[in-house]
């Protein structure tokens, strides 16, 4: 990575159904630096969708991420859920070595009522089978759990970066919306920020500024956490002054604006952005 790309959260509305072909020239079009693939309800994709979108993104120079499908809990009380969820991730990252993306993401655990202790050794235990999978498979896509935006889910900062120290090819994907839902309102100023990156830098060193990948959006937040993501305009989201901080870091990677109206606020990000 050699500056940091704005990407829309699957397809642009405008595309309006119309597929993966539409749906890139748009972005091209639009200025943007690519999309990540959004594997909702299963990671499904045929060989020919792949094809033409390993072609399009290197021809174009644009950038693929992908995230996992939300029915996935490396925490559940069922072994067979655990093995469906470990699957899911193994398959997140073919389908993304596939079509060149630069890495994946996806929401790991619950804690269903377990110690943050012994979640975070169930969710190691099976990073540990991920990676050494994708390891035998010569896949060296970027593994990336998402901090999450409610307290009953695995994955705060703090939990993300622990795991990132254990292995090689893991690191965070940064939700910054998610963060600020999860604890009510805080992580939303200029200094609040800047501790965030200070940690990350601290705990992994300069490196991770070099290999971002973030998420953004406005959200809307009870006591519970996250509830939806919204508009940049509906929201308290304190966008400018984050876009700040990544600009004073020089962060390199991929930032996706997971806003409803998708390519909208994607553009809105990366012109404020480039405004700096």
């Amino acid at each position: 990575m050699n500056k940091l790309n704005f990407l829309t959260p699957g397809l642009p509305m405008s595309a309006q159904n119309k597929g993966y072909a539409e749906g890139l020239k748009i972005i091209k079009d639009m200025n943007l630096d690519g999309l990540e693939v959004e594997f909702v309800h299963g990671v499904k994709m045929s060989d020919s969708v792949q094809e033409l979108v390993k072609l399009f993104t290197k021809e174009n120079n644009l950038i693929v991420t992908c995230h996992g499908p939300f029915y996935i809990n490396l925490n559940s009380a069922e072994q067979e859920k655990i093995e469906a969820s470990i699957e899911r991730i193994l398959e997140t990252a073919r389908v993304g070595n596939n079509i060149g993306a630069y890495s994946i993401t996806f929401h790991a655990a619950f804690y269903m009522k377990k110690t943050p202790e012994d979640v975070y050794q169930a969710v190691y235990n099976s990073m540990e089978k991920i990676c050494s999978v994708l390891e035998k498979e010569n896949n060296n896509i970027w593994i990336r759990p998402e901090t999450t935006g409610k307290a009953t889910q695995w994955g705060t900062l703090e939990e993300i970066v622990k795991l990132s120290k254990e292995f090689k090819n893991i690191l965070p994907c940064i939700d910054f919306s998610h963060i600020h839902a999860r604890y009510n309102g805080i992580y939303n100023t200029y200094d609040e920020f800047s501790k965030i990156f200070e940690y990350l830098g601290k705990e992994l060193g300069d490196n991770i500024f070099n290999n971002f990948h973030a998420h953004l959006a406005g959200i809307e937040y009870g006591s519970k956490g996250e509830k939806n993501h919204l508009i940049f305009e509906e929201s308290d989201m304190n966008y400018k002054d984050l876009l700040k901080v990544f600009k004073e870091y020089n962060v390199k990677g991929a930032i996706v604006c997971e806003s409803p109206n998708i390519e909208t606020d994607t553009k809105l990000l990366k012109d404020y952005y480039l405004s700096l």
